[in-house]
């Protein structure tokens, strides 16, 4: 059986793995889509005189999806792989003949689909309980944004288990990193009148990139395809860094 055959083969069953766990569904799938319904209900879908004169509800979609891919790749992959590791999941599999390449990319295989699948769903919804704009034009903008997206935080998730000491400690973690990060860049709300040194704070992290970068992808008066070429160089930026990480110190044993 070939890379690719076992690649899909753990692929299925990383995917069985995912949607047969309650909270993992709810935190990485429900919750987002949670979120749009209060936001909206709450603050109302009226104009965004800030941004272009926008609904709401366009503001909060391409927000929480920022928020969906982030929660499938890198906050998934964080907790379940350090979970795995000192689990010694990780250490028995590096004893079969399952290369480790296929074992890894079934892990962010799932992830990306399940990142891809949210986006649908939210971009859906918005659309059919808000009127949000559909992406257009645009749409290669979405695409591009999200591959880059996607692909960065799963490497920077893989990279942040090699920090995280123990299994109970990977949730603090991992979500002490990610939502201070989602308040100051703009996920939940506009930051356009936050003090400049919060704003600058937000520009050092990739988030904020992310999300500026999706937008403009789902901005209805976004001039040509939408892709935010500033904004996605250091989101990969960061990718690549994470990657480097990651291939130079994952673990496969126990840190105990």
């Amino acid at each position: 059986m070939n890379d690719l055959r076992l690649a899909f083969h753990q692929f299925r069953y990383d995917q069985k793995t995912f949607w047969r766990d309650p909270a993992t569904v709810f935190f990485t799938v429900a919750l987002p889509l949670i979120f749009l319904f209060i936001f909206v209900t709450i603050f109302g879908n009226e104009r965004l005189e800030s941004r272009g004169n926008i609904k709401l509800s366009t503001y909060y979609v391409p927000g929480l999806v920022t928020l969906g891919v982030i929660s499938a790749t890198f906050v998934s992959l964080a907790i379940s792989l350090t979970q795995l590791r000192e689990n010694e999941v990780l250490k028995r599999v590096r004893g079969t003949p399952v290369p480790s390449r296929v074992f890894i990319a079934g892990q962010i295989g799932t992830a990306v689909v399940v990142a891809f699948l949210l986006v649908v769903v939210l971009t859906g919804l918005g659309r059919i309980l808000y009127g949000v704009d559909l992406p257009g034009a645009t749409l290669p903008g979405v695409i591009l944004t999200l591959v880059i997206g996607g692909a960065s935080f799963c490497a920077l998730g893989i990279a942040l288990t090699t920090i995280i000491p123990t299994e109970n400690a990977a949730p603090a973690i991992t979500n002490a990193v990610v939502l201070p990060l989602y308040f100051i860049s703009g996920i939940f709300f506009p930051i356009d009148e936050a003090p400049g040194w919060l704003r600058t704070v937000a520009d050092v992290f990739p988030i904020v990139h992310l999300a500026e970068a999706l937008f403009t992808a789902f901005d209805p008066a976004a001039d040509g395809p939408g892709i935010e070429v500033g904004h996605l160089a250091i989101v990969a930026a960061w990718g690549l860094a994470g990657l480097v990480v990651a291939v130079r110190f994952f673990r496969w044993t126990p840190r105990r």
